[in-house]
């Protein structure tokens, strides 16, 4: 395999192949990949892809290596010891042994396209990884960001059993309710103005996650949209017979079992049906980074027939099963991209082994399709599968995978629509929905979400669609959640606190601005502002996104919230809310748009904000409230203002008809380089909900051209 002191004969070989490539960039930089064959058009993908931002590319494999700690010091120790017992490197490099040949050409591509671009740019500085191996894609089989499944488990508990100390040093904590999630609609020929189907694809990750991309070549791929850096297939996005954008599941794909362990003549044993089975006890090192030194830590871990231990709980050992790397995952990454319409889609979902992903589909014969989940293990029906199951007895085991038309799906349905917004897929098709008492409640125990309903709401009502008019949808900021809290406030306000009180004549204003409210976000709204800062003070009940077998879900949440919430438990926040304002700004009365901010003033991977430099106002709320279009928005470190760090970052809608005709929206810009003019040439765009065309033809891509070359030139 080829590295930086690699031999002449490898090098040329690498020019070579890199003829066979061309990379056209459009006028905003986006990277439209030709090659002859697929395994030329990943290596230029990768390629293009280093280019617009090599740092991040490396960062995602230091983490699915496990090696965070020798370049962040002791402080992510546990998050490395988690990675290495959920994804094996052993494995990944059997698998690569074993694959395919046409997989076994990708994986090689993938690569050559990367060690390619660090051999022309010996400027470029890797903060770890100055070659990179085939096998790497196989530790990272599924487009999602996190897409680490452990049933619960916490880094905490992980480090508490292994190192014996609960303190939090050594391991950052996954945030559990990660508010970000994604919108995906579907609508049907009977909706839309041309008869063609239409996808809106709306993931929201961290902002500069996904860049935009076109890969094309002579063995029938011609796919556009999203990749995760790094990844070699386009994760949300089309072809021309067909889309496929993904949202964030909770199906339950990984289970927890508690341990009965033995100690005999000093070996360790679990027991398992009624016999003693000796614990596998394997040595895991890591390296951390320590005053210009990388010290080695070694781990002795331990797994039973279920997986790794992770945990200690009521004095038991904690192990967990999961499935969070298989090849079968990355062949169907790739091979739905190829396909070429419904059938061939459904065989893609038929290897079952998206483990992370909702998929909603739509086709140029006018198919729109919706799965909840795919890798679904078979399991006792008469067992709560989110709880800790007993690990003793074969009874627990899974019991294989469930056939993709058992799971939860809805394929053409009669309304003429479909939408996930991380939310139950029992509301996908309003009234049209699969039925909950027609599945096992592990297939589904995800709840309603505020933009779910938000999206019932106006796609139960929408007709003659076209492109524009979905992005209009798509782009509704209504604060859903609030419809419920504020009149609880408002009752609450009106009802407890007498004329006399001080209170009332601090708050009557901002009470009487909440009360006139439309519920919509918007740049000039002051009670957006009052709201979000309000709602963010409320019991945390109604911040719980992803849920568990049982539990009510937010919105159920919220709404029992609203009805039995004291006094007490509404208006001190609103106060804090007024105080904190006036504090900082000198009154309360500040517009949304003018503390909800958009900033990129460097392409680091971790931002600092400041209040000084230029930004944008932002009309969009959290989605967590419901707002379609998604900016969640923070206090940083020294700003006064709130500056969004993830949320709408690629989105795309898509027509097809006998043409594709589409339209996309980056955060900020395509390149991470602050010096390219692609770094912020999205950015007011991106403010205003402007879309720019999709350059999805070749002819249409040259006549729009700013650049053409081979890999290397």
């Amino acid at each position: 395999m080829f590295s930086q002191n690699t031999t002449a004969a490898a090098i040329d070989r690498l020019k070579k192949l890199a003829q066979q490539v061309t990379i056209i960039r459009d006028n905003w930089g986006i990277a439209h990949v030709y090659g002859k064959t697929d395994a030329d058009a990943v290596f230029g993908m990768l390629y293009a892809q280093c280019e617009d931002d090599f740092k991040r590319i490396e960062m995602n494999y230091i983490e699915k290596l496990g090696r965070l700690s020798e370049i962040k010091g002791q402080s992510v120790l546990y998050n490395d010891l988690e990675i290495k017992l959920l994804i094996d490197t052993n494995e990944a490099k059997a698998d690569y042994k074993k694959a395919a040949p046409w997989l076994k050409k990708l994986l090689n591509s993938y690569a050559d396209g990367i060690n390619f671009y660090l051999h022309n740019h010996p400027e470029v500085k890797p903060a770890l990884l100055t070659h990179f191996e085939p096998w790497y894609p196989l530790l990272w089989t599924d487009g999602s960001i996190g897409a680490i499944s452990t049933a619960g488990l916490t880094t905490g508990e992980l480090k508490a059993f292994y190192s014996g100390n609960t303190d939090k040093v050594a391991y950052i904590e996954r945030e559990k309710d990660v508010q970000t999630g994604s919108n995906g609609f579907a609508i049907a020929p009977s909706k839309t103005a041309s008869g063609n189907a239409i996808l809106y694809i709306n993931p929201h990750t961290t902002f500069y996650f996904r860049p935009e991309i076109q890969m094309s070549s002579e063995e029938g791929l011609s796919a556009y949209g999203a990749v995760t850096w790094g990844q070699f297939f386009i994760y949300q996005g089309f072809n021309e017979n067909c889309g496929w954008m993904h949202t964030s599941s909770n199906v339950d794909v990984a289970d927890i079992y508690a341990e009965k362990i033995v100690t005999k003549n000093n070996k360790l044993f679990y027991e398992y049906d009624n016999k003693l089975v000796p614990v596998i006890e394997k040595k895991i090192t890591i390296k951390y980074l320590e005053n210009g030194k990388l010290i080695p830590k070694t781990f002795n871990t331990y797994y039973t027939n279920h997986g790794p231990i992770m945990a200690k709980r009521d004095g038991k050992w904690i192990s967990l099963k999961s499935n969070n790397r298989s090849m079968k995952s990355l062949e169907q990454s790739w091979v739905r991209t190829k396909s070429k319409g419904f059938e061939d889609y459904k065989k893609a979902m038929d290897l079952k082994a998206n483990t992370s992903n909702n998929t909603v589909y739509a086709d140029k014969e006018g198919n729109i399709a919706y799965w909840h989940g795919n890798f679904i293990p078979i399991r006792d029906k008469k067992l709560n599968w989110s709880k800790v199951m007993d690990g003793t007895t074969s009874v627990t085991q899974w019991k294989g995978l469930h056939e993709v038309s058992e799971t939860v799906h809805s394929y053409n349905p009669t309304n003429g629509w479909l939408q996930n917004c991380n939310s139950t897929p029992y509301t996908v098709a309003g009234d049209n929905s699969p039925k909950e008492e027609n599945y096992l409640p592990y297939m589904a125990p995800d709840g309603e979400s505020f933009r779910g309903l938000n999206a019932i709401r106006l796609l139960s009502k929408g007709n003659t669609y076209t492109l524009d008019k979905v992005i209009a949808d798509g782009y509704d900021t209504k604060l859903t959640a609030f419809e419920f809290l504020i009149p609880s406030l408002v009752a609450s306000f009106e009802k407890n606190i007498s004329k006399d009180n001080v209170l009332y004549s601090e708050l009557l204003g901002p009470i009487t601005l909440l009360k006139n409210w439309d519920y919509y976000a918007q740049e000039n709204s002051v009670a957006t502002t009052l709201a979000v800062e309000w709602g963010y003070k409320l019991d945390p009940i109604i911040q719980k996104v992803y849920i568990d077998e049982g539990d009510m879900d937010q919105v159920e949440n919220t709404l029992n919230f609203a009805k039995i919430a004291t006094p007490d438990q509404l208006v001190p926040q609103l106060q804090m809310v007024i105080n904190e304002l006036k504090s900082k700004f000198g009154t309360w009365q500040i517009p949304w748009g003018e503390i909800n901010r958009f900033q990129r003033t460097s392409g680091d991977i971790t931002m600092i904000y400041n209040d000084a430099l230029e930004s944008l106002p932002i009309s969009y709320g959290p989605a967590l409230w419901g707002s379609l279009p998604a900016f969640k928005s923070n206090y940083q470190k020294d700003t006064k203002k709130r500056y969004g760090t993830n949320g709408n970052s690629f989105v795309c809608a898509v027509e097809f008809g006998t043409k594709i005709k589409a339209k996309s929206l980056l955060a900020g810009g395509n390149s991470g380089d602050p010096t390219s003019k692609h770094f912020y040439d999205q950015a007011e765009m991106y403010r205003k909900g402007q879309f720019k065309d999709v350059l999805f033809y070749k002819d249409d891509v040259q006549k729009n051209a700013e650049k053409t070359y081979h890999p290397g030139e």
